[in-house]
């Protein structure tokens, strides 16, 4: 197809400002690695919700450090979620490539592959949409993410700020609703009960599907 040479220049400037405009407007990680985040794309957008129905947006939040968390829940959330977090860069291209393959059996995009720091990137920072738009910001937040924090930190804020059933974020939260106790107290089995929640905190509620919950945890033990 013929492109006239007048356009060419215009077309590459407009093309050198979208650029600049994608990265410029990327959030500034650098100060997760000092302080957690006040607030979450997510949990605004659960207050917006919570707005619009006349309810209260009161949420629990209560983040915590890495040391006063059971380590059998840190393992347990890796164990779950993202079981090549401390091999992989941000991205688990085996994990996605599995994933597309199991989408074109099937014939419909479901499966994502996420990685823990994936995860954070849209909770922290996106929408639940599955845009390319939306999934090209993840990739490029990840990037940032995994370049500015440690593995360690990166496992802590996403520990603190995932949801864990109504108006619940951050495992500290979680511990205290579903167990009565801090998180630092949970034992390998109520941790692993924890990371069977993650996928879908409505799904795999305790309290109203103790069978769903108890059968994912119990894998989620193995694994560990």
């Amino acid at each position: 197809m013929f492109f006239p040479r007048r356009f060419l220049v215009p077309a590459l400037l407009v093309l050198l400002a979208a650029a600049a405009a994608f990265w410029l407007t990327l959030p500034d990680v650098r100060p997760l690695a000092r302080e957690f985040p006040r607030t979450t794309a997510f949990m605004e957008r659960k207050r917006t919700e919570l707005r619009r129905q006349g309810q209260a947006a009161a949420l629990d939040y209560r983040p915590v450090p890495l040391r006063l968390v059971s380590p059998f829940l840190a393992r347990a959330v890796v164990a779950a979620e993202d079981a090549r977090f401390y091999e992989h860069t941000g991205m688990d291209w085996e994990a996605i490539r599995g994933a597309l393959a199991k989408d074109w059996q099937n014939k419909r995009l479901k499966r994502g592959g996420s990685t823990v720091t994936q995860q954070l990137a849209k909770n922290l920072y996106l929408s639940p949409a599955r845009t390319p738009w939306r999934k090209l910001r993840e990739w490029a937040i990840v990037g940032r993410l995994e370049r500015a924090l440690s593995k360690a930190r990166i496992l802590e804020l996403y520990m603190n700020v995932i949801e864990f059933g109504p108006r619940t974020y951050g495992v500290e939260a979680a511990a205290r609703r579903y167990f009565h106790k801090p998180a630092s107290a949970l034992t390998a089995r109520e941790a692993a009960t924890l990371a069977a929640m993650i996928p879908s905190p409505r799904l795999y509620d305790p309290a109203r599907n103790p069978a769903r919950v108890g059968r994912r945890a119990a894998r989620i033990l193995r694994g560990m």
